[in-house]
């Protein structure tokens, strides 16, 4: 059974930075490109950012390129997230998951965690 568990999240004023972690199991993480989502109330669910399991191709929603970037370190089965220059608009629950078939972007797994909510005040 495949679990992922977010972290990192919090309070943040307009401007500031924050660095998400995602660590998994129940699978190969290097076998897979890896994702970060948000979902904030009222809004459908944004793919923010992805990286293939390799870590040399990445992707960018336009909303957060030139502020967010996306690492992973394979031998810790660990996905990271450094946001920088937050705006209010970036307040969201994040969430990580694996993308089938290494494709990044794609189509997130059906396993979900809890996410970890970033507030930005401004």
């Amino acid at each position: 059974q495949v679990q992922v568990v977010e972290s990192g999240g919090g309070l943040v004023q307009a401007g500031g930075s924050l660095r998400l972690s995602c660590t998994t199991s129940g699978l190969t993480f290097d076998d897979y490109a890896m994702a970060w989502f948000r979902q904030s109330p009222g809004k459908e669910r944004e793919e923010v950012s992805c990286i293939k399991s390799s870590g040399r191709s990445t992707y960018y929603a336009d909303s957060v390129k030139g502020r967010f970037t996306i690492s992973r370190d394979n031998a810790k089965n660990t996905l990271y997230l450094q946001m920088n220059s937050l705006k209010p608009e970036d307040t969201a629950m994040y969430y990580c998951a694996a993308e089938v078939y290494d494709y990044c972007p794609g189509t997130p797994l059906d396993a979900w965690g809890q996410g970890t909510r970033v507030v930005v005040s401004s």
